[in-house]
């Protein structure tokens, strides 16, 4: 594993090697944002975009969502993975927000943990989105990042991974340094066959501690 000045340095240069990076969820308000979280795990973001339009038409608020059925948002979402399981998601956390927070989407991680359908990486993704909170997300291309280049042991849990971040870095560029490693995952540390090696600068002076 790195030491803390190498593994910095790595976070860093990626983020200095995508500085504009920005979220790729598209949406009007935190319920549609809620939406499309529940919607784009573990699947794509081009399945997610090409039924978004007419989810947030039919659904843009959490009463309409209660005044429907989990079987007719199927219908909508039928070409995203686990549709199924994602509409009752949708469907039983709009009820929660009618219930318990005005129908509003919560600002705090403890009250966005209560809903269905979020775990703590889509709390993260919400608070840094939605509200610009200081928040680190730590999806599948953080993860893979972390352990392929050392910041974290690889057999590191998605908790660490987020514990060893956050103290690495101040909270202020967390959100950026989440874009900034999604964008380094699709197009060079990816699953397979990652071009990390065809970029120097992520290994120069860098030190590992055992």
């Amino acid at each position: 594993m790195l030491t803390d000045e190498s593994a910095r340095k790595v976070i860093y240069t990626i983020m200095d090697m995508y500085p504009n990076a920005i979220p790729k969820m598209r949406y009007d308000d935190p319920f549609k944002l809620l939406m499309v979280v529940i919607l784009s795990a573990q699947a794509t973001d081009e399945s997610v975009a090409k039924i978004r339009d007419a989810l947030f038409k039919r659904y843009p608020n959490p009463q309409t969502v209660v005044n429907s059925s989990p079987e007719e948002i199927e219908t909508y979402i039928k070409t995203v993975g686990l549709y199924r399981n994602k509409a009752k998601y949708i469907y039983k956390s709009s009820q929660q927000l009618l219930d318990h927070f005005n129908g509003k989407v919560p600002q705090t991680r403890k009250e966005l943990l209560t809903l269905t359908g979020i775990g703590p990486k889509s709390a993260n993704i919400l608070l840094s989105v939605a509200f610009n909170e200081h928040a680190f997300a730590v999806d599948t291309h953080v993860a893979r990042i972390c352990r392929h280049h050392k910041i974290v042991e690889e057999k590191a849990s998605v908790k660490e991974i987020e514990a060893r971040v956050t103290e690495l870095i101040p909270s202020d560029l967390w959100g950026r340094a989440h874009q900034s490693m999604i964008s380094f995952g699709k197009e060079i540390c990816t699953s397979r066959n990652p071009k990390c090696h065809e970029y120097p600068e992520l290994y120069d002076g860098l030190k590992s501690v055992e």
